[in-house]
């Protein structure tokens, strides 16, 4: 169930794509991250969670990192992100957003800030795998 739920195969288009065209933001965050450059925490990109592919994931945390441009900015786009953020936070994930600007303006207090979340444990879903239809 989990390979169905993370890094789906029909959606390894999509996130290629998205890497592809990552904004300058993303890129440095990445530079940042990868390696587990940042206390030792593995970090991927463009991870497919469910039906979403999010900026960037460290499974050893379940967090979620992304950044936010002006496309999140409508009121729409304010909708779906409450969507989003709903769905991946009831599967046990935890979410960090930045502006995507903050990243190039201050990438420490970005470090600091998701770094600080590695001292709390990750919260784990309610429900590891689906309930059965039909009873037991």
């Amino acid at each position: 169930m989990v390979s169905r739920f993370l890094n789906a195969t029909g959606r390894k288009r999509l996130r290629r794509a998205l890497r592809k065209a990552a904004t300058l933001d993303e890129c440095l965050l990445w530079i940042e991250l990868k390696g587990a450059k940042l206390n030792g925490r593995k970090f991927r990109r463009q991870q497919s969670i469910g039906p979403y592919v999010v900026d960037f994931y460290c499974p050893a945390e379940r967090l979620i990192v992304e950044l936010d441009g002006s496309s999140h900015d409508s009121g729409d786009a304010e909708v779906r992100d409450a969507s989003r953020e709903a769905f991946l936070c009831g599967a046990g994930f935890r979410l960090l957003r930045f502006q995507s600007s903050e990243a190039r303006r201050n990438m420490e207090g970005v470090l600091q800030a998701i770094a600080a979340l590695f001292e709390s444990p990750p919260r784990r879903p309610v429900a590891a795998t689906p309930p059965r239809r039909g009873g037991e």
